[in-house]
């Protein structure tokens, strides 16, 4: 039995590769696309490591060619989210002994693996099936997933290390148990790293994982699931089971060893589940973990000090990188009156240099949104703006489904502070600015911050230290995650800890200790070496 006291390798963030032309993993890359585009696959649920098929199937689409298949899915119900469960609870008692510096040594290989020979058919799946440029998929599934499984090494071991005062004669330890039942992953569609770690997280941490993933991410959640096999995940450990989320739900949320839920989706879902679980408390051994990361109506706010390119960049990407399809895109702008002109000259010129189709074409840089059903929502947003006296379509405006979901980034200015696109959650290449007057910073910094529900990201541009300093402190509730000069996108694992308050979710910091330490039970241990043997105090004397 091995008796050190292991030291993990430092974590350190995946470079990020260019796929500038010319490049090797641009030709890679380019490759393993059309591999996989060119054959369609069979994805089963995963269940104790086996695979299961239902024969009730679903077909998968690339949202920017909605004609082509890529494949089937098979379609779950109630006896397989038992089934998950019971497979999980079975691998429940090994895996929680296993020990730890082997959990450790899993995620590092798998992120090994993800760092080279599953790059690109991670990054392709991902462009594939959730619409994403070359670029956008690197950032997130390559590296942002590399990250997770690093860092969350070295967070456990710095948990693990932090250990009591013992007093003479007495040596008090904390053990860090994984909770007492099984979590439930319940996956977006948006980010294949967040896919990968909200089941991750807490099987690194000793827990057993029922996994939901959103239909239109299965695709790439089987290479996930291949990943993790590869590493030497023990079956059992993490299973993906493909159901609507009501059906999920009723099962998971009456089982008694629902522990905890790692969620990522929309704040009125979360809500009903805070609702759902609370009325079921009295079934459940524990009282389960609720983590979720959930909408945004994210900010940009520039001073009259800022520089105007500076803005402008920050509104072109943070607003459309990845079609708005981020909880933390830029979906509301704040100009001050002196520099807006300028401001809004160079976003349309952003905006006319953009090219939109398949991300099989590099020099893309919007592709489609994710399903019709966004498709539709985004149109409605964009009629009722167009119908509207108050607010008026500078840039976009324009949407076609006959191929694939596109629309065209759009760009609103409104002069009316509560216009509707500008407090509701939209979650598509879709911004609305409000012009104020450049005197009236201590206003629209109000304005900001009452304006929506949410708090996840935000940011303020000025070159002027006392505004920013105002901004900073007047702003300290309305976003977890808060920029300066910078576009409010991009955390990076290790170095901006995610996630945000009010309607945003819980704020346990994905990339960090702060969402480990959830998934973990703590025990003390206190012994004594010499034991009392008289049970009189000198005070009775």
């Amino acid at each position: 039995m091995a008796n050190a006291i292991f030291n993990v390798p430092k974590a350190v963030n995946e470079p990020v590769k260019s796929y500038a032309p010319g490049n090797p993993e641009r030709k890679e890359l380019q490759e393993v696309y059309a591999q996989l585009k060119g054959k369609q696959i069979d994805a089963p649920m995963i269940i104790g490591g086996k695979e299961v098929r239902t024969g009730n199937t679903a077909t998968m689409h690339p949202p920017h060619d909605h004609a082509h298949v890529l494949g089937t899915f098979h379609k779950g119900d109630a006896t397989h989210v038992k089934q998950a469960i019971d497979a999980a609870m079975s691998a429940r008692s090994t895996w929680a002994n296993t020990p730890w510096q082997d959990r450790a040594a899993i995620f590092l290989k798998a992120a090994e693996l993800l760092a080279g020979p599953y790059r690109a058919k991670m990054n392709a799946a991902t462009m594939l099936c959730q619409s994403k440029n070359a670029f956008q998929a690197e950032i997130d599934a390559a590296c942002e997933l590399v990250d997770f499984f690093r860092f969350n090494v070295q967070y456990m071991s710095d948990i693990y290390s932090q250990q009591p005062e013992s007093a003479p004669g007495i040596w008090n330890r904390l053990e860090y148990r994984p909770l007492e039942g099984f979590v439930f992953a319940l996956t977006p569609f948006n980010f294949t790293s967040i896919c990968g770690n909200l089941p991750a997280a807490p099987a690194l941490m000793g827990n057993v994982v029922v996994w939901k993933p959103a239909n239109a991410q299965i695709y790439s959640a089987q290479v996930i699931m291949e990943l993790f096999a590869a590493a030497g995940l023990p079956d059992g450990v993490i299973n993906i089971v493909y159901v609507s989320g009501p059906i999920a739900g009723e099962v998971i949320f009456s089982h008694p060893d629902f522990a905890g839920i790692h969620y990522t989706g929309s704040t009125a879902v979360f809500k009903q589940i805070w609702k759902t679980i609370g009325n079921n408390i009295d079934c459940y051994k524990s009282y389960p973990r609720i983590v979720g990361e959930t909408g945004g109506k994210d900010f940009i706010v520039a001073h009259q000090s800022a520089n105007a390119k500076a803005v402008a960049t920050a509104i072109s990407r943070g607003a459309f990188e990845y079609q708005g399809q981020k909880c933390s895109a830029a979906s509301r702008a704040y100009l001050p009156s002196n520099i807006a002109d300028e401001v809004l000259d160079y976003v349309k010129k952003d905006l006319a240099s953009f090219k939109m189709g398949s991300p099989e074409d590099f020099s893309n840089f919007i592709n489609a949104v994710i399903d019709e059903g966004s498709f539709n929502k985004i149109v409605d947003y964009i009629e009722y703006t167009k119908a509207s006296s108050d607010a008026k379509i500078i840039c976009g405006g324009n949407y076609n489904k006959s191929v694939g979901y596109f629309i065209e980034p759009t760009v609103v200015v409104t002069t009316n502070p509560t216009f509707r696109t500008i407090c509701e959650e939209i979650f598509g290449p879709f911004i609305t600015i409000y012009i104020y007057d450049s005197s009236d910073f201590e206003g629209v910094l109000k304005l900001v911050n009452e304006t929506s529900e949410y708090a996840l990201t935000g940011a303020i541009l000025a070159q002027d230290r006392a505004a920013i300093n105002q901004a900073t402190k007047a702003l300290e509730g309305a976003a977890g995650n808060f920029y300066i000069n910078d576009k409010p996108t991009g955390a990076v694992v290790g170095q901006q800890p995610f996630g945000g308050a009010r309607g945003s979710g819980t704020n346990d910091k994905a990339g960090s200790f702060l969402n480990l330490i959830r998934w973990t039970s703590a025990r003390t241990i206190k012994e004594t070496f010499v034991p009392a043997t008289d049970y009189r105090y000198p005070f009775l004397e």
